[in-house]
């Protein structure tokens, strides 16, 4: 059997590191789990969860970004998931189980008004091509989740949620960024 290497990285969320197994880890999307409930559906996610420090996992294409409960110290943590996920990836073992719902895609919280559709387009073609690349290689995602008389509306995974800087990314970078492309854009909220 060939032995397996998984890099980490830190991510600017002090509570969430970043790994890599060196393979595809979504083919498509990414998965957020903020809850170990919402872990039934992963068995991966079920097994970092059940490590009892771990709040928040976060699947990307090719990493998976795991958050830390407050007052859990990465020097612990860290042996015990690289474990769990050599484990899972060294098995080959399914990253989700029979009839649960991967690709589940939540609705979008404001309706854009088709008058806006234009716009919306190009709010949409700024965040996939220069927003959520860069979120990715931070070990997060920002998924666009509406439009509404100028103000953007993005939902933070992974390690964009709850990091301290991401208020910063947010209003400083993608704010400043779709002003600058989107003059009709006044205001980005995180929902």
């Amino acid at each position: 059997m060939a032995t397996m290497l998984i890099e980490t990285e830190s991510t600017p969320n002090p509570a969430t590191v970043k790994f890599l197994p060196g393979r595809t880890v979504m083919t498509a999307g990414t998965r957020d789990f903020a809850a170990p409930e919402e872990a039934e559906a992963s068995p991966l996610a079920d097994a970092l969860f059940a490590l009892g420090d771990v709040e928040g996992v976060f699947y990307g294409r090719d990493f998976v970004s795991v958050t830390a409960a407050p007052g859990s110290d990465w020097r612990d943590l860290k042996p015990q998931v690289l474990g769990v996920l050599l484990d899972h990836f060294a098995s080959e073992a399914p990253l989700f189980r029979a009839g649960s719902a991967e690709q589940i895609e939540v609705a979008d919280d404001i309706v854009d008004n088709p008058e806006d559709a234009e716009i919306v387009s190009q709010i949409k073609e700024l965040i996939e091509t220069r927003v959520r690349p860069a979120v990715a290689r931070d070990g997060g995602d920002i998924v666009y989740r509406g439009f509404d008389r100028g103000t953007v509306y993005l939902a933070m995974h992974g390690a964009c949620s709850g990091c301290p800087s991401s208020a910063a990314t947010l209003k400083q970078g993608i704010e400043s960024l779709l002003k600058h492309y989107v003059p009709e854009v006044t205001e980005v909220l995180a929902v």
